[in-house]
């Protein structure tokens, strides 16, 4: 495409996403969703539709929540923002929106539970798990096994790794991480996208190749940037994040899927926490409140069978 249309293209998906990150770490974030109107995007709008309030108390999925929790009707989370349909915020700069943000909203009216929802960064959330900062945290956590060694996860969703390229690139599909061999990878830093990235690393010099270079950034916006003004070959993030991202800019389009990840709830290790919300999660199931969330986000096909506490990594 002509350099005029992409740079334009580029120039609406930047202001976007940085209005995303301009609230910074720790900041407040109202819930639930639907409070403000729809931001515009390059090619769309973001969804506002309310499917969170009518959701009532589950009393049996509340009954297993530990004493003290029950007494006090209150948990910390926090989330981490980022883009759609994950989670976002909407053109006040405090409202926020998303996957993330409606299922744990259902969950806590489920529960009979008020979410104190805090904002902070997606690396800075799981090591304060285990400080007891924050009761719980949602980021679009993918479940490793690496992970769950110090974290224990209640899944409500299957998403997963992909990449995405600039219009112009010659690769049509990765399906070995050799293929990027030579070239360089933008992804967001802390992510199991950069442990994958890191980890195989290697093989291209076995293969007698030049490596990759992988370059991290803090935030979407920039791995983005990176992608459109040429720093980066290739990006690689969530499958349905980059979907979304390359229906609102031109000049970038989605590859393909890579490996797939069971997406959860993160507590610290041997919380009490979990049964009730892996039960609070199969009601919303059972009452289809979790696909009007998921059809709302026009992610149905990233939809579980029921939720699980701390699977295997998916292979």
């Amino acid at each position: 495409m002509p350099r005029t249309r992409r740079t334009a293209a580029f120039a609406l998906i930047t202001v976007a996403a940085v209005a995303l990150t301009a609230c910074g770490s720790g900041d407040p974030a109202a819930a639930p969703a639907g409070a403000a109107g729809p931001a515009t995007s390059a090619k769309g709008k973001i969804p506002t539709q309310d499917v969170v309030s009518s959701v009532k108390k589950n009393k049996a999925a509340a009954a297993l929540l530990p004493p003290d929790v029950r007494a006090s009707g209150t948990l910390t989370i926090a989330s981490s923002i980022g883009t759609p349909p994950g989670a976002t915020y909407l053109p006040d700069g405090k409202t926020v929106a998303g996957t993330d943000i409606d299922v744990a909203d259902a969950v806590a009216r489920a529960l009979g539970l008020k979410l104190k929802r805090e904002v902070a960064a997606f690396e800075a959330i799981l090591p304060a798990l285990d400080s007891g900062k924050y009761d719980l945290g949602t980021g679009n956590f993918g479940v490793t096994d690496e992970r769950r060694r110090t974290i224990d996860f209640v899944t409500y969703l299957n998403d997963g790794q992909g990449f995405a390229v600039r219009d112009d690139s010659k690769l049509s599909k990765v399906t070995d991480l050799t293929q990027l061999c030579g070239l360089t990878v933008g992804t967001a830093a802390g992510t199991t996208f950069e442990v994958t990235l890191e980890e195989n690393k290697h093989r291209c010099a076995e293969a007698g190749r030049k490596p990759y270079d992988v370059k991290t950034y803090s935030d979407l916006a920039a791995v983005w940037a990176s992608l459109q003004q040429g720093r980066s070959d290739v990006v690689m993030s969530t499958i349905n994040g980059l979907r979304y991202a390359v229906e609102q800019q031109e000049g970038v389009r989605f590859l393909n899927e890579f490996k797939r990840l069971d997406v959860g709830f993160a507590f610290k290790k041997g919380t009490p926490l979990a049964p009730a919300f892996q039960s609070a999660v199969n009601g919303l199931k059972a009452d289809g409140t979790y696909d009007r969330i998921l059809k709302k986000w026009g992610i149905g096909a990233s939809a579980i069978e029921s939720s699980r506490i701390s699977p295997p990594e998916i292979k």
